[in-house]
């Protein structure tokens, strides 16, 4: 099966994560692509389970088994795209033009999508002699809070609590995220967090009568900004993944221009290293801004964990798919990365984890995602000789 072909089906199915925004409407989350998913593997012929994670979200997961080998690699590519806000093509519209294939997701990460199927479906019509059991997953949720992620792990690490398809722990999980072909090994993760500050309403042509929440955000701000450019020197920075980072992403508050505001939100995204305690990054930031303010504020609860990827377990696995890379690819790195992947999610059950998929960074998210079709085959090739000869 071609890859692009197959990503060109990908893309024409919208699978929008709404990123907790209240919408509705049918480009709007995976069940239709998961539907598709079904029908693919269902064609294939091999064992696969639709497992839902949350209302109308669901893991779509395949098994092809050789007899009397022990070593299972998982696949895992997400479903879920960003919104399309802002963009310049169609974004559900695939079309090929001068060696790039256009479209939401075309780059993150429907081309790593792509290229998994395709080498998945060539194993089960080759059965080489030498592959590993390979488990494909295609995950919901990824882009917002790696609900499905968590649920594909839960299915090995708790494979009594329902039906399951894993009878024991994955030997390795390779996760599709564009990275130019190169082995992403290790990289930091995000804790993400609201903060509020409070005041006191009253009608605008008497603000002394009232207190301003937003004012005292103000306050807040500018405390922060100064904590985002002194955390790297804070905390040690990862030979591979940089320093750690805090960035204020959204504010909201008021209800009008002429009450005086009585609450404000700020969102913040802070990003962790690996080896960093992500539980003690709310207390620090807390007692740095205590310290500095007279303010009153309080930290809602964190909506996304922090969870990082570490090099500690996984060099063997990498140096392993190296090897299938510079026959097809020619010579490529092992990095480390700013941003975060699935392969978080995997790492903590003990799985070795590494990303790798086709695409750059660069294009994903963008007004004009694209993903070049010959690094697509190309990524299609290496997994499939990971698959046929793990060299384990």
């Amino acid at each position: 099966m071609d890859p692009v072909e197959i990503l060109k089906d990908l893309v024409a199915i919208p699978s929008v994560n709404p990123m907790g925004r209240d919408v509705s409407g049918p480009e709007f989350l995976e069940s239709r692509l998961s539907d598709h998913l079904e029908g693919f593997f269902r064609k294939l012929g091999v064992d696969f389970q639709r497992v839902e994670v949350l209302p109308g979200r669901a893991n779509v997961v395949a098994r092809f088994d050789r007899p009397g080998t022990a070593t299972t690699i998982l696949l895992d590519a997400h479903q879920d795209t960003v919104p399309t806000d802002g963009m310049t093509i169609a974004p559900f519209d695939p079309v090929v033009r001068e060696g790039h294939l256009y479209g939401r997701g075309a780059c993150d990460v429907k081309g790593g999508m792509a290229a998994m199927l395709s080498a998945f479906a060539r194993l089960v019509a080759e059965q080489p002699d030498k592959r590993a059991n390979v488990v494909m997953s295609c995950t919901c949720d990824e882009e917002s809070t790696a609900q499905g992620a968590r649920a594909l792990a839960r299915m090995w690490v708790d494979p009594g609590n329902s039906p399951s398809l894993f009878t024991a722990p994955p030997s390795v999980a390779v996760v599709a995220e564009p990275t130019d072909l190169n082995i992403i090994v290790a990289h930091r993760g995000a804790v993400r967090w609201k903060l509020q500050t409070r005041g006191r309403a009253c009608h605008s042509s008497r603000p002394q009568e009232g207190v301003n929440a937003i004012y005292k955000m103000s306050q807040v701000l500018v405390c922060l900004e100064r904590y985002a450019e002194e955390v790297g020197r804070m905390i040690p920075p990862h030979p591979l993944c940089g320093s750690p980072t805090l960035s204020v992403g959204r504010i909201s508050g008021g209800i009008s221009v002429n009450t005086v505001p009585d609450e404000c939100f700020i969102e913040i995204d802070r990003r962790v290293v690996p080896g960093e305690d992500p539980e003690t990054v709310i207390p620090q930031v807390t007692t740095y801004l205590r310290n500095r303010l007279d303010v009153d504020f309080e930290m809602l609860p964190p909506w996304l964990d922090g969870a990082t990827l570490s090099d500690h377990n996984n060099g063997a696995w990498a140096d392993r798919l190296m090897k299938q890379i510079t026959p097809v690819a020619g010579p490529h790195r092992k990095l480390g990365a700013w941003y975060g992947t699935n392969a978080s999610r995997f790492a903590p059950s003990g799985v070795p984890a590494i990303v790798f998929g086709p695409g750059s960074i660069n294009q994903a998210h963008t007004v004009d995602e694209w993903i070049d079709v010959g690094e697509l085959r190309r990524a299609s090739e290496i997994y499939y000789r990971f698959c046929a000869e793990p060299g384990v």
